[in-house]
């Protein structure tokens, strides 16, 4: 309890507090005093008055005394005599017992009640019963009355003795009030002087000192400190003050240095973004996949400052490893890791792992049977290639003097090399995506083709054998009602094989899908004299340029279908283009049974066509058609199906 009782009076507050209250209690103290010593010159003030009053009352009682022994009026004079007594007797017993609201009371000292218990007594020994002897019946000689008032004198003697001993009394203590007023004001003035003192040794000094610290720190003088001179607040702060000096001090002599590592590290952060900025933007570039990790290796050749390095890939149907591009590698440490198994030598070992290391060859215990050894290199770093978490082979960078890598450029390398990943995913990706519209688009030509052309050729195939059975049997009228049907034959076939190389040419011209198909609908009324009606509706968002191509060949195969089958006199196309696409195709001609067309499936090949392509933009196809009423084709694309350009 001591030690945390001593720390606690350490504290600035508990020591201001402390002395605050001392003051008080001093002050409060010497008031006290003051206010008593006066409360009592006030009782012993009344106790003279009271005490003199007596005097009076005992030169009364004489008097009445005289007349108590003259015969006339004896009666009255007795009567007068008994009050005068008990006035006495009360004012007595007054001093004896005092008064404290007026304040009336005798000093408390022994030899003032000494005197007062001889005024008593003599009053009632000596006094009274001479006086009590004249209060008879009948007049008492004059002679009694001359002895009371010998005893009144005596009395009054003592009492003036009794009146000397209270102002005596008052007199100490008027002196001791003064003397209490003159310590009070010492007090007042010593009181102030040493708070003053004190609170500028407590609270100013300190307060100066650390003012001026802070201003010879403000003009960089950093070695100053503050002598720390208690355990207060003051020293704790002052204590504070030179651990924030001692740290600005260090800081400040070691800003050069960290300015210096602080734009080191910028620098190389800002070169790793540069290349990986660089990286990404050549990587985006359309090209084949060896100059796209050529170039990849040259860059982070350079940046790295290795002397060799290579890209391989992965066929995980062997399980090889394949050499893809190189540098600074001659040609028979090429030719021995063209193609490397999984798990051979040091770069196979890590295609198992997948996980980047970097071989210090001069520690390896085998490096003398590696060959990449032999030609001088000394260190081998190996970083894999991934593409959403698939693996797709790794590069190397070759140095021939010893080097380590940090956590930072380790990281940088993998981010590297799932850049060139999925480079050569997209790559791959895109040669699919190619393959898979060549194949769709040639499977729609030979559709185009079995429709048209196919059964063009079917015909004709079947009137030659007519024509040939008719020349065998000499039957030459038939004949020559074969020849027309063969030209005729020859001349459509001619006109399928003008139209599907037509389709097949056609290119979206500059301007929007309404433009295309007005040059659409201009050169069917050229080449076929079927009058139509063309109307476009629309403010909608530009369709993709593959979905313009499809709805383009849709029209076309709409129209074809009306050139070839519908016999009609007039075309109607309507193009409403808003938040939905509606596209409809409706001719006059001579249409066909629905039913019948359900019956045929998949041998109708021009609607399947169709059909197909409107699947490949998510749209919906529907044919209305009746015998002798014409044949509507209607395309809808609904708008949460619709992508804009």
């Amino acid at each position: 309890m001591k030690p945390a009782l001593f720390a606690s009076w350490q504290k600035l507050s508990t020591r201001i507090v402390g002395l605050l209250l001392s003051f008080l209690a001093v002050a409060l103290l010497v008031i006290g005093s003051t206010l008593l010593l006066s409360w009592q010159l006030e009782g012993s003030a009344a106790a003279i008055n009271v005490a003199g009053s007596l005097r009076m009352e005992s030169y009364k009682l004489a008097m009445l005394a005289g007349r108590a022994t003259d015969g006339a009026d004896h009666a009255n004079a007795v009567e007068r005599l008994r009050a005068q007594v008990r006035r006495i007797d009360g004012t007595l017993d007054l001093l004896e017992k005092g008064d404290p609201q007026r304040p009336l009371f005798l000093p408390p000292t022994a030899a003032i009640r000494d005197v007062y218990a001889g005024v008593q007594q003599e009053w009632r020994t000596a006094l009274v019963p001479p006086v009590r002897a004249l209060m008879t019946p009948e007049p008492s000689p004059a002679g009694a009355s001359y002895a009371v008032q010998q005893l009144t004198e005596r009395f009054v003697l003592r009492v003036d003795h009794l009146v000397q001993r209270i102002e005596r009394d008052s007199e100490r203590r008027t002196f001791w009030l003064r003397a209490s007023q003159l310590t009070l004001l010492a007090l007042a003035l010593i009181g102030t002087i040493s708070i003053i003192y004190l609170l500028f040794d407590m609270i100013v000094a300190p307060v100066t000192r650390l003012q001026g610290g802070l201003e010879r720190m403000r003009e960089k003088d950093f070695g100053v400190r503050l002598p720390v001179e208690s355990n207060d607040e003051f020293g704790m702060l002052a204590h504070g003050f030179n651990q924030m000096a001692d740290k600005l001090q260090d800081s400040y002599a070691n800003l050069e240095q960290r300015v210096y590592l602080k734009t080191s590290e910028l620098e190389q952060q800002n070169r790793e973004l540069a290349l990986l900025y660089d990286s990404a933007s050549f990587l985006q570039q359309p090209q084949s996949a060896e100059a796209m990790c050529e170039g990849f290796l040259q860059r982070i050749s350079e940046y790295f400052g290795a002397d060799g390095g290579s890209v391989r890939v992965l066929d995980p149907n062997r399980n090889n490893v394949h050499m893809l591009v190189h540098q600074g590698m001659s040609e028979k440490l090429v030719e021995s890791e063209r193609c490397l198994k999984v798990g051979d030598c040091l770069c196979g070992e890590a295609v198992v792992s997948k996980l980047a290391v970097i071989h210090d060859l001069r520690r390896h215990q085998d490096s003398h049977n590696l060959q990449c050894h032999r030609e001088g290199f000394s260190t081998i770093s190996i970083f894999h290639i991934f593409a959403q978490r698939q693996y797709l082979g790794f590069f190397n960078l070759h140095f021939r003097k010893t080097v380590g890598f940090t956590a930072a450029q380790t990281a940088l390398l993998e981010t590297l090399g799932q850049l060139l990943g999925t480079a050569i995913e997209n790559q791959r990706l895109q040669v699919r995506e190619r393959e898979l519209a060549i194949s769709e688009e040639r499977n729609l030509v030979a559709q185009g083709l079995h429709d048209s052309i196919a059964q063009g050729l079917n015909f004709l195939n079947l009137q030659v054998q007519m024509l040939e059975q008719s020349l065998k049997q000499q039957r030459f009228d038939e004949v020559e009602s074969i020849v027309p049907m063969l030209r005729a034959g020859v001349d459509e076939s001619y006109q399928d094989v003008r139209e599907l190389l037509h389709n097949f040419r056609t290119r979206l011209q500059e301007g929007t899908l309404v433009s295309s198909l007005e040059t659409v609908v201009d050169k069917f009324r050229r080449q076929s004299g079927i009058a139509v009606d063309f109307e476009a509706d629309g403010d909608g968002a530009p369709f993709p340029r593959e979905h313009q191509l499809q709805l383009l060949f849709i029209v076309q195969e709409a129209l074809s279908n009306v050139r070839k089958h519908a016999a009609a006199g007039r075309v109607t196309i309507h193009l409403a283009d808003r938040q939905d696409f509606t596209l409809s195709i409706r001719d006059n001609g001579q249409g066909f049974d629905m039913g019948r067309l359900e019956t045929l499936g998949e041998s109708h090949v021009g609607i399947n066509i169709m059909r197909e392509r409107a699947q490949r933009i998510e749209a919906q196809l529907h044919l209305k058609s009746a015998a002798g009423e014409g044949t509507e084709v209607v395309l809808h694309l609904p708008r949460a199906q619709r992508r804009a350009a």
